[in-house]
């Protein structure tokens, strides 16, 4: 990322870029700087978009070759196309020959390193990973975001902010976007403005009623779970959530058994740095033994349930009052 924004500085941009990685608003982003920086505002002739599966290599390959019209460049953007996964041999070769005229950008979910695309790209230009950011990059991030508006918000806030609208940074944008106009009377955006404002995704709301369970606060995740139920969240649903959650507690917990730190955790378990950190948490109110059982009790309830012997909302009311009973 360091190289990328010091070839935007600069303007000397190189004839080839593929971002990857899991975070798709830096993806979105970097998209946009790229195309601003290569070609100038409403240029449609020398720019061109292919998103998708099965877009037309011979027809990529054309279009590099052909000249720009009255430009320096010619851009061409390339969107989930999956030929970082089906490995394009015919574009990996083409891009190692390709004309100084053209600019290639893959913006893409899945690679293979090991391909020969993969490594064409990253001999003749730069690959670019936009993974999740950590809690201190995402603290930063909100702050310079407020400071923008003339604002401002306390750490605590902030640390309010992540854990009701996730780590996710486009939907971070959006919950933003709410406290700012909410608050355009006002400096400072406070905690009760983010409780008031801000929406609690439902992924954020299992993991407060796993957090309850595990501090034994037996009526803090009834609450919770009658909240959702008075949202028109289907019961199934949110057991399923939950035995999701209490089964990526049992993965984090092996790997801590094993001695690996967060940024490894998060990484092992294919979750956000911020999420590992609070799965550790929570993973220690259990021993693993006490996992597996609740696993296992969560198979059965949701067997019981789809089968009628047992009230959908009973079963979550059961799987909740059981193991947020103080010993």
């Amino acid at each position: 990322m360091k190289q990328l924004n010091e070839d935007l500085k600069t303007g000397k941009l190189k004839n080839v870029y593929l971002l990857c990685g899991e975070e798709a608003y830096l993806k979105r982003q970097y998209r946009n700087r790229i195309r601003r920086a290569a070609i100038p505002e409403g240029d449609t002739m020398n720019y061109a978009y292919y998103e998708g599966k099965n877009i037309p290599v011979p027809e990529i390959i054309d279009l590099a070759e052909t000249m720009p019209f009255f430009a320096e460049r010619r851009l061409i953007v390339i969107e989930n196309s999956g030929f970082f996964k089906t490995a394009s041999q015919e574009l990996a070769d083409y891009i190692r020959v390709m004309p100084d005229t053209v600019l290639l950008l893959f913006v893409e979910s899945e690679v293979d390193k090991r391909g020969r695309l993969y490594k064409a790209v990253k001999d003749r230009g730069s690959v670019v990973e936009l993974g999740y950011q950590d809690e201190r990059t995402l603290t930063l991030w909100i702050a310079s975001a407020v400071k923008r508006e003339n604002k401002k918000i306390r750490e605590d806030t902030v640390h309010l902010l992540l854990s009701r609208a996730g780590t996710d940074m486009e939907n971070l944008e959006q919950e933003l976007e709410k406290l700012f106009s909410y608050t355009a009377s006002r400096e400072e955006i406070t905690s009760q403005d983010v409780e008031e404002i801000c929406t609690t995704r439902l992924e954020n709301r299992i993991f407060e009623m796993v957090d309850a369970v595990a501090q034994k606060e037996q009526k803090k995740a009834l609450d919770y779970y009658y909240d959702l139920v008075a949202l028109r969240e289907p019961p199934l649903k949110i057991l399923a959530l939950l035995t999701r959650q209490f089964r990526l507690l049992l993965e984090v917990k092996d790997l801590m058994r094993q001695g690996q730190g967060k940024a490894q955790i998060a990484k092992g378990a294919g979750i956000h740095p911020y999420v590992a950190g609070k799965c550790m948490q929570q993973s220690r109110g259990f021993s693993g033994q006490q996992l597996r059982e609740i696993l296992e009790d969560g198979a059965d309830l949701e067997e019981a349930a789809k089968s009628g012997r047992l009230d959908p909302v009973m079963s979550v009311e059961i799987f909740i009052v059981k193991y947020s009973a103080r010993a």
